[in-house]
């Protein structure tokens, strides 16, 4: 795999206050410039940034994924495999409502990989995965 740069994602939140508070407590992403509308954060090496945005009543939207409702848009990180342990048993710990319990798809085949899936206060779903083997991301 090539040595990739960060991505830049912007999203919506309508209360910035919850917002700061998951990232950075829940999550444990630090914190990097912000103003009274949106806050920069470190998230896993990329750079998120939360904007305030009035509550939307727009309704979401799932796929149907392994017999789970996947929802979408959705987005987040692909970790190593310790990583990605470490971190859903954190989120165990700290009682997230998962969307998706942390499981294992495609156990023994190409591609195996864990995954999980849940929302921040703002309702914007996160997926968070990893590869048993990180050279199979794109395996058919």
């Amino acid at each position: 795999m090539s040595n990739l740069t960060p991505f830049h994602l912007a999203i919506p939140v309508d209360n910035l206050s919850k917002c700061r508070n998951f990232y950075k407590q829940i999550l444990g992403c630090k914190e990097g410039r912000s103003s009274d509308h949106w806050v920069d954060f470190d998230f896993f090496g990329h750079q998120l940034v939360i904007h305030f945005k009035e509550k939307s009543e727009e309704k979401s939207h799932a796929n149907l994924v392994d017999g789970k409702d996947v929802p979408i848009p959705h987005f987040g990180v692909v970790l190593e495999w310790g990583k990605f342990q470490e971190l859903s048993k954190m989120l165990l710990s700290k009682k997230i409502k998962f969307i998706i319990e942390p499981y294992i798809r495609f156990e023994g085949l190409a591609g195996e990989q864990a995954t999980m899936f849940f929302k921040d206060p703002s309702g914007n779903a996160l997926e968070f995965k990893s590869f048993k083997d990180f050279n199979q991301i794109f395996e058919k």
